[in-house]
């Protein structure tokens, strides 16, 4: 084990996760870099896992990269793991597999629990084709620009979130990617894991705690109304003296286009 960079996946809810490998590779590293090693350390002892730890966080990651790297060229074996699931994936790592690989280190990457996968493979949504995003932005208006960049992609959006920002993200998703099909899954591995199944609109108006996994249905362009119909309901709305903006919040409140798709739509209409 001399010289490489494991990359080690711990459980995210269910220490019976944790496999018997990934047991073996953190007693055996020489370092063991930690998100936290604070949250770390009852998963550790827990499996009798006593070697060294270092902190390895998103604050102090290309700093604690350079002594990582330094223990690597010494031929030391350094093992990352994350609080809960994959390192890497929305989680510190990224640094470190760089640097290893830039100085011809050998990066071993071990399977384990992810909590993405976990809950699509679950979802009822389709599996075939799958984009994982992440977390949005915890700021409105660039969360929302996200999702513009996401809206005519044709796969399953996979989705992490706080459950103080889940409610936010259900109503922003429906506000851009139209009211679509969508499930959120909390709690996966847990006592009381769920998964709530449904429209975005239908979601935002259900009480979620925990970890959450948001996944929604991809764009359908065969399954949406045609918008000529919709223009030209909005056109007969503004032959009675209702503004262009009105007209456009009434119909959509009866399509899965939004307002906003609408106004666009007809401006768009207007110019050519």
């Amino acid at each position: 084990m001399s010289s490489k960079l494991y990359l080690v996946p711990t459980p995210i809810g269910n220490l019976q996760d944790f496999s018997p490998r990934a047991i073996a590779t953190l007693k055996e590293a020489d370092v063991i870099a930690c998100e936290d090693t604070r949250t770390s350390r009852p998963l550790l002892e827990h499996f009798d896992i006593h070697n060294h730890t270092v902190s390895y966080h998103n604050f102090n990651e290309e700093e604690s990269s350079k002594g990582l790297l330094a223990l690597l060229d010494d031929g030391k074996t350094v093992a990352v793991i994350s609080d809960a699931g994959y390192p890497l994936i929305s989680d510190p790592g990224y640094s470190i597999v760089t640097k290893a690989i830039e100085k011809g280190h050998e990066v071993i990457a071990l399977p384990g629990p992810n909590a993405a996968l976990t809950a699509l493979v679950a979802s009822g949504l389709d599996t075939t084709h799958y984009l994982y995003y992440g977390f949005l932005s915890s700021k409105d208006s660039d969360a929302r620009k996200q999702l513009e960049e996401l809206k005519e992609i044709p796969y399953t959006l996979i989705f992490y979130e706080a459950p103080h920002r889940i409610i936010r993200t259900l109503n922003l998703c429906k506000e851009v990617l139209n009211d679509r099909n969508a499930v959120v899954a909390r709690e996966l591995t847990k006592l009381h894991e769920e998964k709530k199944r449904g429209t975005l609109s239908y979601l935002a108006k259900q009480e979620y705690r925990g970890e959450i996994v948001l996944m929604i249905e991809g764009y359908k362009k065969e399954n949406k109304e045609d918008i000529d119909i919709l223009l030209k309901q909005v056109e007969e709305l503004m032959n009675n003296d209702m503004s262009l903006k009105e007209a456009c919040k009434i119909i959509a409140e009866k399509s899965s286009f939004t307002k906003n798709d609408l106004y666009r739509a007809y401006v768009a209409k207007e110019k050519e």
